[in-house]
């Protein structure tokens, strides 16, 4: 009943001042509405980001030839690139037990035309079973298989944006491009697979058999990579320790030496961009939440001004028998009406926002239910923080002082 009485009293109280009490709630809606907004963006990224690591492939180890570094959000081989063959990969596949599977590939980029149409795309040379270690499919056609590797035909399989831009809606299949002037004929269009972490588009890319790649367009005996499918996640960490092992073994690294070659795993890759992302989400709460104390000091001078305002109200209702306690929670009442109202208008102008925002610029949202509930119970103590001075100061106001109050 005390509970009832006092939200009655605060409600009465607060919309007797409309325009002073929305001043004071407009801090915390724009406070919460801010974080919930800030943190629907960054969750939104890291869902997307860890989605196109897990669609990269399952259970992935890559090695990468040479070393990888970062330079302004892109990634690059450094160092020795030319020690990594295809020698290495069948070692690996024949020698350790916990590889499910395997491609090596090469990659460059290579002049394409087809009649008067010339686009500068990807060119990946690779191996029949690519689909099934990167978990990258056809959507029309085939992908080559073992006997045009063996047979180092002049076959090719187009990723989406090469399609679109060379045929548009036409259907490519059977028809005959040219990669730096060497005839292939294409047998397949790859799946749409979008953007990868580095911000690439991974639809732009033409697929060849190994075998053709490095003799007729790269001319070269070493490659780039081996994506490296584990049979079980359990089996990981020990497949990274064998494969640096057997690598190292096989390119005659000394130990102090420092090896020729990186290897990834999708876990490790998984588990750095979620701290990344975890850091710019919690970045991004913080420099909102500033806006929640300023919404605090707002409510503070507000609860001041009415303590100010209703001395002699104060004063009457001690005279008639209230007690400290009683005026104490009706002022932190009137705080916390404050602070909820303005927190339950936020997280959903912050709600709003984010879908409108996500809709507009394509952009992934995800409003998490912790942000909302962790919002709304900081409110909830913003206005209990800063309610309380004013709610004592009422409370310790004598009831002679208070009536002779004009």
């Amino acid at each position: 009943m005390h509970l009832i009485k006092g939200t009655k009293i605060a409600l009465s109280s607060l919309g007797a001042h409309k325009l002073r009490t929305l001043l004071a709630m407009i801090g915390i809606i724009i406070g919460i509405g801010s974080v919930i907004t800030m943190v629907s963006i960054g969750e939104g990224t890291k869902k997307e980001i860890l989605s196109k690591i897990e669609n990269m492939g399952t259970n992935l180890q890559i090695v990468n030839a040479g070393q990888i570094q970062t330079f302004g959000g892109r990634t690059s081989q450094t160092g020795n690139v030319t020690t990594l063959t295809w020698d290495d990969a069948n070692a690996l596949m024949r020698e350790i037990s916990s590889i499910n599977s395997l491609t090596p590939s090469q990659k460059g980029k290579c002049k394409v035309k087809w009649f008067d149409q010339i686009v500068a795309t990807s060119v990946i040379g690779a191996t029949p079973n690519f689909p099934e270690v990167k978990n990258f499919h056809t959507a029309k056609g085939m992908f080559f298989s073992e006997t045009e590797l063996k047979g180092v035909m002049q076959v090719a399989v187009l990723g989406k944006t090469v399609k679109e831009n060379l045929f548009g809606e036409d259907n490519p299949i059977d028809e005959v491009i040219r990669i730096e002037n060497v005839p292939f004929k294409i047998i397949g269009v790859m799946e749409e697979k979008g953007l990868n972490v580095d911000g690439q588009d991974e639809d732009d890319v033409i697929f060849v058999p190994l075998t053709t790649a490095l003799r007729r367009l790269f001319n070269l005996t070493y490659i780039n990579n081996i994506y490296i499918q584990i049979k079980d996640k359990k089996s990981m960490k020990r497949a990274g320790n064998e494969i640096e092992e057997l690598l190292r073994e096989r390119h005659r690294l000394r130990p102090g030496v420092a090896s020729d070659f990186t290897i990834q795993s999708q876990t490790e890759l998984m588990e750095t961009q979620k701290e990344v992302t975890d850091t710019f989400t919690q970045l991004l709460g913080s420099i909102a939440g500033i806006s929640l104390l300023v919404g605090g000091i707002g409510i503070l001078a507000v609860m001041l001004i009415t303590v100010k305002e209703r001395t002699r109200e104060i004063g009457i209702r001690r005279a008639v028998g209230a007690k400290r306690k009683d005026i104490l929670i009706q002022f932190l009442f009137e705080a916390l009406v404050l602070s909820m109202s303005g927190g339950i208008i936020g997280i959903i102008i912050g709600i709003l926002t984010s879908t409108i925002i996500g809709s507009l610029a394509k952009w992934p949202v995800v409003t998490p239910l912790y942000s909302v509930l962790a919002s709304f119970l900081f409110a909830m103590m913003v206005g209990i923080f800063f309610g309380v001075y004013p709610a004592k100061r009422a409370a310790q106001l004598r009831p002679i002082d208070a009536l002779r109050n004009e």
